[in-house]
Parts: C-alpha cells; structure tokens; sequence
C-alpha cells in the first residue's frame, strides 16, 4: 500500500508516551510502596513438549488482591469515551521475563490463548530476594491439528506511540494465539491524527511477520456516517494492493465534502484488485443488503467492537433468503477480547489463502469456545444434495475453557437440538449426534447460547463471562442441505429485505448532503440495481 498516505499524519502525531505509560507497562508496583521485592523470573512452556510459550499471567498476593507487575504489558485494553482503559488484571507474558513481586506466598496463573487450560502455581517468596518460576500450561485443543488458523479480520490502534504500538502488535497476538492479524487503515477529520496503526506499511507488517511467527496483512475501513444519523456503513477490505479513496466518505466522518459516492465504488475498486470484502458491525449501515445481494460481500461480521446486534438481523435473514454468508469477527479497536474467526484452511497458510478460505465459509467465530460440526461428514461451508427428503446425520461438538453451558443445532434460524457441557479436567465439552428427518431444503450450524442483547427481549440472559469479561460466543458458518436440486428460500424473508432496501432508497432519496442530482442519482442506482437483482431472486426462487 502506498506509504505516504499510511504516514500521512506521522508529523502531526504528538508523542503519547505519559498519557499510556500506565496502561503499556503497567501501574504502581509495590516496590513503589515500600515493601521488600523478590526479583522473579517466570516463563511459560508448554506441558506436553516442554518448548516454551507465550502467554498471560497475573499474581495474587496473600490477601488475594492482584499484584501488579511492573514492565509486563497489560491485557485488555480498550477504548471508552475517546480513552483507554485497562479491563482486566492479567499482563501478557510473550518471553521469559523478571518482575519486582513482594516477599510473600504468592499465587501465579498463566494460560496462553483460548486452546488451553488455566494453571495455577503457589509459590512463597518469605525472605526470597530472587527466585526462577517455570510454568507449565497444559493444552486441551490444538485448532491448527484440524487444519483450523484462527484470524482477527478488523484492527486498529490509538492514543499510543509507535514503539508501545510495536510492541503491542508483536505480543498480544502471540499471547492470543491468533495466526493472522489484519491492521487496517482508517480517517475521521482531526481524531485519525492520533490513529497510530495508519502509519504502517506492507514492510512494516512483513517485519512484524518475521519477528514474531503471526500473518500480518493490510486492510482499510471503508465507511461513511451522514450527519447525526445512520449512513451507509462499514466495510473492510482486507488484503489491499493499494487504498481505495477517498477512505472515509462525507461530512458525517471527514467534517466536510457531500455524501455523492456511495461504498459500493470503493468495494468494486477493491475487488478489481482481488481484495476480500467483510462487511462491518452486523446490521450497521443502509448499503449492506444491495451488496450482499448484488454479490460482492464475502463474508459478516459480528461483535466487532462496540456494536451489539443479534445473529437473526443478519445472517439468519440473508441465510433464510437464499444467500451463502460466512460468519467473521474481528475486535475493531485494541484486541480487547479473544474474538477469532477460524477458518479450515491448512496447517500454515498466507493470509490470501486464509481470506479465500472465509470467503467460502469454512468459518467458524468464537471468544473461548472451539467448534466442531459436520452434516453427513461434510465440513463448514458445503453443500449437502439430496435427491429427495430424507435423513442426514448431524455431529457437532465444543471444548472450552469456561463453562459455555451448552450447545445448540441451529435449522433455519431456530434451535432444534441442545447438548449440555460437562466438566473435563480443567475445562469443558459438549458433544452431539443424531439423525435428522430433511423433507426439505434447510441450512444447519453449531453455535453456544447468544449473547445478550439490550433491547432484543428474546436474548435477555447473559451467557457466561471469558476472562476478559466479555460474553462468551461461538458460531459455526451454515452447511447447506439442497432436496431435489433446491435451497433454502423463505419468500417473506425475502420480500422483508426488499422492502428494507425499499425504504433505504427513499432516506437516501430525501438526503440533502449532494452536491446534485448527479450526486444523488450516483447513489440511489446502487439501490435500483439491487431492487431489481431481488425481485429477480425471489422470482426465480418462488413457487409456481
């Protein structure tokens, strides 16, 4: 991508170093406060191979108050109201390292990613001045073994300079577990000044590649806000050859310019170029259904930061209407969460062939649970034909280190099934198989109970909190079963997305942010053309 544009506010940045230090290399220690200091030095290694890991740790005193660890870069850091904050107390663990801990009996958790298992490790330091702390943590799934590379597909940083930033993108992932990471481009008039991962280039990312052993690739954030309102919405385009621009449309985003060009050029633009486009937070935006409906999404996102919506406004609709949607995350600003897509894609691949992967919805997305599921042994993303009704056999399974409860086949947007977790060791499984009657065209999927929704008086229970605390979720892409050379179609579905892009088109009718007709008639033909593209659908697709 071309650099100058990525490092195009570079020397308006003001140095950011006081105002994070807190949250970057951690908070008052109680070396600060006087007491006598252990020097210990702790590392992770793995149970069964014994090479060593990186991970996230945290330490409770004798009282049980957590003991913070002084140098260790904190976990879970997020934006709130334009500041960041630290969630959680654990600190990343990417290396061998010594921290100042007080002379005390002293408790050490460690685990690495969401593949394994919590250890825990008493250790008394009375009368200590140094000590060395091996911790073994003990892996209960291996994701990559079942050819499954997990990817954070929406990330920037902010409000840090460029050596924490470096640091921050070359550990946390680590720590996490995730294989691939896409560092995106983003403006917004006079706050993108601050907006540090707009710096990096193709060689930046390469660099960090080769340092740490994580895919790194490109993206932007493709998007427009109209004034005071919902505008046309979010999309990545990830795996950039260069940026589409403008980046940001309208004075909604940028303070200034008109509304005149919608977010399907730059998605064209982007295709063209063999980019991969992910729609942005679920249902925000007017321009999503004319864009899955015209094809040229490859994939939905969901949970992607603050944005909360539930699976039915979304994929359950486009999959209900006849539409093949995979299922993608990502955590938009910092990875304040464990939120991964995994797709079935080899065990190394280059971030081109993992986006190829998602976009045939060999997907599945999680924060903490891991996924199995297959339909007459068929994986994620296929197509079952049946040459009439008849029976498939459904399995699907889950393993997680936090209680998820339990999980639930998925039919046509409705739960059909339920297997409970059990303990095993250290942590959870759910596992279930049966035969299923099919007298006609459905999609199936695995998820964990949803999320709560504010406002949505169906998903009102919270599911279980993560370490980080964030809800937990976990949700497979469909698998497709055809009867008789059929899909899946719900006609009402359909005309309700008609009727939405209907409305959509007369908002977009009454926007006065054009400069002309021209400008306006630009934007509406990507709803004309869209209206038009499913009528056709649900005239193909309805019965006769």
């Amino acid at each position: 991508m071309q650099a100058g544009r990525f490092a195009k506010f570079r020397q308006m940045r003001a140095v950011l170093a006081v105002a994070t230090a807190a949250i970057v290399v951690g908070v008052l220690a109680a070396a600060d406060r006087g007491e006598q200091m252990c020097a210990l030095t702790i590392s992770l290694v793995d149970a069964d191979t014994g090479g060593p890991i990186a991970g996230v740790i945290r330490v409770a005193g004798s009282d049980g108050e957590n003991v913070p660890l002084k140098g260790l870069l904190a976990r879970g850091i997020r934006t709130r109201k334009k500041k960041l904050v630290v969630i959680s107390d654990w600190s990343v663990l990417a290396k061998p390292a010594t921290v100042d801990v007080p002379r005390q009996e002293l408790t050490v958790e460690a685990f690495s990613g969401i593949e394994t298992e919590i250890s825990r490790v008493a250790v008394n330091l009375t009368g200590t001045d140094s000590k060395t702390l091996s911790i073994p943590v003990r892996r209960f799934y291996h994701a990559a073994d079942r050819s499954f590379r997990s990817g954070n597909t929406h990330l920037h940083l902010q409000r840090i300079d460029r050596e924490k930033s470096d640091r921050y993108l070359a550990e946390v992932p680590r720590a996490d577990g995730v294989d691939i990471v896409f560092v995106s481009y983003l403006e917004r008039a006079i706050e993108d000044r601050t907006y540090i991962t707009n710096d990096y280039t193709a060689d930046d990312l390469a660099r960090l590649e080769e340092q740490t052993g994580v895919g790194f690739a490109n993206g932007e954030e493709h998007r427009n806000n109209f004034i005071g309102r919902q505008g046309y919405g979010h999309v990545m385009l990830l795996n950039l050859k260069k940026l589409i621009l403008p980046v940001s449309i309208g004075p909604g985003i940028m303070k200034t310019g008109t509304d005149g060009i919608p977010l399907q050029r730059g998605i064209d633009t982007a295709r063209g170029d063999g980019a991969t486009v992910i729609w942005c937070h679920n249902d925000l935006g007017l321009e999503d259904i004319p864009n899955l409906v015209t094809g040229r999404m490859d994939a939905q996102n969901i949970f992607d930061g603050p944005f909360r919506s539930s699976y039915k406004h979304t994929f359950y609709r486009y999959l209900n209407a006849g539409f093949h949607v995979p299922f993608s995350t990502g955590t938009d600003w910092f990875i304040y969460d464990f939120s991964r897509v995994y797709v079935e894609s080899g065990k190394y691949v280059t971030p081109q062939e993992w986006l190829q992967g998602l976009a045939a919805g060999k997907t599945y997305i999680t924060n903490g649970p891991l996924l199995e599921f297959h339909v007459d042994g068929n994986s994620l993303g296929s197509t079952v034909n049946l040459a009439q009704a008849g029976q498939v056999k459904v399995a699907g399974r889950a393993v997680g280190r936090v209680d998820f409860e339990k999980i639930e086949v998925i039919r046509n947007g409705e739960v059909i099934r339920t297997a409970e977790a059990r303990p095993e060791g250290k942590h959870f499984t759910a596992a279930i198989e049966f035969d299923l009657d099919v007298a006609t065209p459905c999609w199936l999927a695995l998820r964990t109970p949803p999320q709560s929704i504010p406002g949505d008086e169906e998903l009102t229970k919270p599911t279980p909190l993560n370490e980080l605390e964030n809800q937990l979720f976990a949700h497979t892409s469909a698998i497709y079963v055809n009867v008789a050379g059929r899909g899946v179609f719900d006609e009402h579905v359909a005309r309700g997305m008609l009727e939405e892009m209907l409305e959509s088109r007369a908002i977009i009718a009454e926007h006065k942010n054009f400069a002309d007709g021209i400008e306006r008639g630009r934007v509406l033909d990507v709803y004309n053309l869209a209206i038009k593209a499913m009528q056709r659908h649900i005239a193909e697709r309805s019965p006769r």
